[in-house]
């Protein structure tokens, strides 16, 4: 099967490194896969190809577009969109080239603009190009539905997968742990908290602040770790000023984008983040799968993946007082952590597994060429 996928951006983020997952899936099961992308800094290019695309390239976001991604749109059979601007571009280039049949589009978060009226008009017209839509979680395909205004009989739920034997490997190799603390300056006995998330105001990072702000006085061992940046803002630069607002600077390390983040998951204890919303978040799986209790927030999709009390604890949003009483809680309690991070772990394997991800999509990428073929 020729499959091409176009995305936003091929910089680190939940889609790419979803979209990443599936190529090599993909790849190693014999499929020909292309990757487009419309913008950034294609950071994971390089990934991609390692990953088995045969072609990964940048074809923009201007009047050129169609022009660009037209020689990719005539060899596919399957063109796979990820990502809202990828979702529109794409599926007006793939019916111009005449491979709507073969068309299907992959949601990965809530898109908040899809509430205004105007975006969400136009995205119903849209959205109803593609042949199936994907969303990682019922919560989205709710949201879809009702503000992309897309048909409920076109959309399909696949959650997100997840190979957790990286994570499962990190965690257990203590040699491991203790030198990614000696590098990143944290002492045997400090409690970590670490959130891997852009910068970005989904993610609310000053309420995350705040919170560790309040921990800390009563729990000087405390640390948060901050993994990630903001290549479209200046999201962490404004985090970082608050931090010395707060005056953090001993108690929060801004460690910035990292490539081995199941090595700097297991040196941590907690995983927290403060999320406004969230489609999925790919982000706690791996930290489930290191065997890591989380602290996040009762919106969106999260309570479909951290079950509260069993295997983390969830707030609500823009509650600082909230999370920070959630994240003491775990602080002085060694034993809660360990038991909520190993019914974690036991849950990912159970419903989050990578080769179900795959296969699920490749699936529906056959139902969807079986249609084509059948003239329906």
């Amino acid at each position: 099967m020729k499959v091409l996928h176009v995305i936003t951006t091929l910089d680190v983020g939940g889609a790419e490194m979803h979209l990443l997952a599936q190529v090599r899936g993909q790849a190693s099961r014999g499929h020909e896969v292309r990757v487009a992308y419309l913008k950034g800094h294609g950071s994971l290019e390089s990934d991609f190809r390692a990953a088995g695309a045969r072609d990964v390239v940048r074809v923009g976001s201007g009047p050129g577009l169609f022009a660009r991604l037209w020689p990719h749109l005539r060899w596919a059979q399957i063109v796979h969109t990820h990502l809202l601007k990828a979702d529109m571009a794409g599926a007006l280039a793939a019916t111009l080239a005449g491979r709507r049949a073969g068309l299907i589009a992959s949601k990965h978060n809530d898109e908040r603009v899809l509430e205004r009226p105007l975006v969400s008009l136009v995205h119903g017209l849209i959205g109803a190009l593609p042949q199936r839509t994907i969303c990682l979680s019922d919560h989205v395909a709710r949201y879809i539905e009702r503000y992309g205004r897309v048909r409920r009989d076109k959309l399909v739920r696949i959650y997100y997968g997840l190979d957790p034997t990286p994570f499962e490997r990190a965690a257990s190799d203590t040699a491991a742990r203790a030198r990614v603390r000696e590098e990143l300056g944290i002492a045997p006995d400090e409690v970590v908290f670490v959130c891997v998330a852009r910068f970005a105001p989904q993610k609310a990072h000053d309420v995350l602040l705040r919170a560790h702000a309040q921990l800390v006085a009563n729990a000087p061992r405390a640390r948060l770790l901050l993994v990630g940046d903001d290549p479209f803002g200046d999201g962490r630069v404004r985090a970082e000023a608050l931090a010395r607002e707060l005056d953090l600077k001993e108690r929060v390390l801004f460690a910035g984008i990292r490539r081995d983040v199941p090595a700097v998951l297991a040196a941590s204890d907690v995983f927290v983040m403060s999320s406004l919303w969230e489609g999925l978040g790919l982000v706690f799986l791996e930290a489930m799968a290191a065997g890591m209790p989380v602290v996040s927030t009762r919106v969106s999709a999260i309570p479909e993946v951290v079950e509260h009390e069993l295997t983390g604890l969830l707030v609500p949003p823009s509650d600082v007082a909230a999370l920070c009483a959630a994240m003491a809680a775990l602080a002085n309690d060694p034993a809660r952590r360990a038991a909520l991070g190993a019914r974690g772990r036991e849950r990912v394997r159970k419903l989050f597994g990578l080769e179900r991800m795959v296969e699920q999509t490749l699936e529906l990428y056959a139902a969807v060429q079986g249609r084509a073929a059948g003239g329906r």
